[in-house]
């Protein structure tokens, strides 16, 4: 059985970026985006591709919640609401107060 292609050991080819003649095998696929293109560049022309384009395979999750949290015992204290005399002059606004009617 033979193969379906020549090697191409003794084959020349044309950077399809610079235009000048390398060895065919000296010519590497230009990819973008992980997708190969039917470009192919010689040595000096070629560039790898962009590492920030390999963020589909890098886990972005960022875990947080707890599956089947334990709440503290103390709930009732940590449920109370306190106030000071300064948290309710800043709820009540900033107009100052009506005045009282008779």
């Amino acid at each position: 059985m033979s193969a379906a292609f020549a090697s191409g050991k003794h084959a020349l080819a044309e950077c399809d970026v610079c235009g000048f003649t390398y060895p065919y095998t000296a010519l590497r696929r230009v990819t973008v985006n992980n997708v190969f293109t039917n470009i192919r560049a010689c040595p000096t022309c070629w560039d790898p591709d962009h590492p920030q384009y390999d963020l589909k395979y890098v886990d972005k999750s960022d875990p947080q919640a707890l599956r089947n949290p334990r709440p503290e015992g103390n709930l009732a204290q940590q449920r109370q609401i306190v106030t000071t005399p300064e948290f309710e002059l800043l709820m009540a606004g900033p107009y100052p107060p009506p005045p009282p009617q008779e």
